[in-house]
């Protein structure tokens, strides 16, 4: 994790029960479990357990690593916001596509990718556009994510760019899948 606030700190809420079986909430707090990537996306994780069905008595568990994918029969739910990747000022774009390559390098693929961040991930992605403009860059095709427009992302190779000049925040739960 890292030293910088967030964009703005979110708040959890959880209920529960009492001893008496009465619903209460047993937590009201910042979320701490949130980073920020050299591109500047910042990621919140909002709730993770580590199987299904999910106990009601149980709190998050903590994520193994800097916000990793859920493992075995887990979830994860999360909230990212991109920011604008300066689509249209070279200099930007490129120190945009160096921290990209960084991140991710070249995964997923046979070959090189000339798309910097192309990546894929052991989990299904079912994603919900809140605010914002999002481009999904896949192998073969993009297209431009707005709010109210969901993607079921499933381990595909794919990468993100915000084109736009406002930042783009996605709501995410990421459930672990194999690949065929």
């Amino acid at each position: 994790m890292t030293s910088e606030e967030p964009y703005e700190p979110m708040r959890r809420v959880v209920t529960g029960e009492n001893a008496k079986g009465r619903s209460v909430i047993v937590s009201d707090a910042t979320i701490t479990d949130w980073v920020r990537r050299p591109t500047g996306l910042s990621i919140t994780e909002i709730w993770r357990t580590d199987s299904l069905p999910a106990r009601t008595g149980d709190m998050p568990s903590p994520p193994e690593g800097v916000l990793a994918a859920p493992t075995g029969q887990g979830v994860a739910f999360r909230i990212a916001v991109f920011p604008p990747d300066g689509g249209t000022n070279p200099e930007q774009m490129a120190e945009y596509e160096a921290s990209m390559r960084d991140l991710y390098g070249d995964q997923g693929g046979q070959q090189a990718s000339e798309v910097a961040g192309m990546h894929r991930t052991d989990t299904i992605d079912v994603m919900a556009i809140i605010d914002g403009e999002l481009c999904l860059l896949l192998d073969e095709g993009e297209t431009v994510l707005r709010p109210g427009d969901f993607l079921v992302q499933r381990g595909t190779r794919h990468a993100w760019r915000n084109r736009s000049d406002h930042s783009c925040t996605v709501v995410t739960a990421m459930l672990p899948a194999a690949r065929e």
